[in-house]
């Protein structure tokens, strides 16, 4: 059996996207409206959050700007009301919202571990809690984990973000089997490097750490890619968009690499 032109578009389904603002959210929140997805932005400031739903808006779809802090149940619960009642029903999840930071393990502060977990983990698990239900209730949704290649493999200095990030598997591969009779898929995709406002910050951490100037130290990431290159936001959401379809009703439980192939498992 062949996918029909149906399979490969997002016709009429409904998505929400954290951390929506700007990187790899706001492309996926555009590539999913292209393919004929409503789509509620998420993320802690309105103000760019708006900008990106008038984009969405352009292409003919409808749009909602949604500020939560994600970390916060209370918020969750209610963007999460928020968005069901403006879109009238959510098919599909997007948890994308997270940060970034590292540290020596020796001396490593507390409260940076408690911040990684919260912002790469818990809020995945806050936001999938909140809308899993009602996927349950009309038996079809799909959830979609944005993880890293930290999520499968270990670096120094990333202790913390690697936790939250192996955690964010492990609860994708959990609700992948939870959720399955269900017609509900749960994947993750774990970029590498992407060339988003994330990495700029990792590039001048590398830089105000080592004293290399900001092209070298864009250098020292793209070469961890047999590649030699950052990922493209739009290759992220692509991959986001086929997991997304009735196309890919078979693939659940999965973490996809993006990331040039630096990770091969």
């Amino acid at each position: 059996m062949t996918a029909s032109a149906a399979d490969l578009s997002l016709p009429e389904r409904r998505a929400v996207v954290t951390g929506g603002s700007r990187g790899i959210g706001r492309s996926i929140a555009l590539t999913f409206a292209a393919a004929g997805a409503d789509v509620a932005l998420v993320a802690r400031g309105r103000g760019v959050l708006e900008e990106v739903a008038a984009e969405v808006r352009a292409l003919g779809r409808r749009s909602v700007a949604l500020p939560c802090d994600v970390t916060d149940p209370a918020q969750v619960e209610a963007m999460a009301d928020a968005a069901q009642e403006s879109l009238g029903g959510v098919d599909i999840v997007v948890n994308n919202a997270g940060a970034g930071g590292s540290h020596k393990f020796l001396g490593h502060p507390d409260g940076l571990w408690h911040r990684m977990l919260s912002a790469n983990l818990t809020s995945a698990y806050y936001v999938t809690k909140a809308f899993a239900p009602a996927m349950v209730a009309q038996r079809w949704g799909r959830i979609i984990m944005i993880a890293s290649t930290a999520g499968k493999v270990g670096g120094c200095y990333v202790a913390a973000y690697t936790a939250a990030k192996h955690g964010v598997l492990g609860l994708t591969r959990a609700l992948a089997v939870e959720l399955a009779p269900y017609a509900i898929t749960v994947n993750a995709l774990c970029p590498g490097y992407v060339d988003t406002p994330m990495t700029q910050a990792t590039i001048a951490n590398i830089t105000a750490r080592t004293g290399r100037g900001p092209g070298e130290a864009r250098e020292a990431l793209e070469r961890l890619s047999p590649q030699h290159r950052l990922i493209a936001p739009e290759e992220v959401a692509r991959a986001a968009l086929f997991l997304a379809q009735e196309a890919a009703r078979g693939i659940t439980g999965q973490a996809l690499n993006v990331d040039g192939g630096a990770v091969m498992w």
